[in-house]
């Protein structure tokens, strides 16, 4: 199957769920396998198979600095703890946009660049489709909140280095951003692995080792 034809494949499974609500697409993976890569492109396969789409990722769902940053003596397990607020992903996202719920969402809570906390709203149409690329979105409470889940199954060194080559610049040089994936970014990903068996778990499985040749494992 062609990059298309996986997408497509996605696409339809999703577009023909009929919850009653909009449709709450997660789409998992380790840090690096290409989530939000995965999801852009998923959502414009929902659009063009004529569905509304939102699309989210966790970036505007971090917890301040002080929280994210407040973990010095175990990296990996701060990082998996404190990075994410996704309390107010379920509270301001996948509630509302889940049975009963208002459809009034929040787009964004916080601000990475700015670390500034500034939620923003807006309503989705009752048949849409969100579909959201979150790091560690199988956790807890959060689980049951999705309609689908997609895993994308990289290998951790696969996903790890095309983590290190996309961060370096902002993480002070490759040599840098290495030492912080196996410290910290990575490592999460293996408390995650080990406590939530988040593949296991997923409705949906894509083999995206080479994001120009997926393959459908399970649909």
């Amino acid at each position: 199957m062609t990059t298309s034809d996986v997408l497509e494949a996605v696409a339809r499974r999703v577009v023909a769920a009929q919850p009653g609500h909009p449709v709450r697409v997660g789409v998992d993976g380790d840090c690096g396998s290409g989530k939000t890569t995965f999801a852009r492109a998923l959502a414009a396969a929902v659009s063009a198979l004529g569905r509304p789409a939102i699309e989210l990722d966790s970036d505007g769902f971090h917890h301040v600095r002080a929280v994210r940053r407040r973990r010095t003596d175990d990296p990996a397990r701060g990082y998996y703890d404190d990075a994410y607020d996704l309390d107010a992903l379920r509270r301001l996202v996948l509630e509302p946009l889940g049975p009963g719920g208002s459809l009034r969402y929040a787009t964004h809570v916080h601000d990475l660049e700015t670390d500034e906390v500034d939620p923003r709203f807006a309503v989705a149409k009752p048949d849409a489709v969100l579909v959201c690329g979150v790091t560690f979105l199988q956790r807890g409470a959060l689980r049951e909140a999705w309609d689908e889940v997609v895993w994308l199954d990289v290998p951790p060194e696969v996903a790890a280095e095309r983590g290190v080559a996309r961060d370096a610049a902002a993480l002070g040089g490759a040599d840098a951003a290495r030492a912080a994936y196996r410290a910290r970014y990575a490592a999460a990903c293996r408390i995650y692995r080990a406590e939530e068996a988040p593949r296991d778990r997923a409705s949906i499985v894509v083999d995206n080792t080479d994001p120009a040749a997926p393959v459908l494992l399970r649909v």
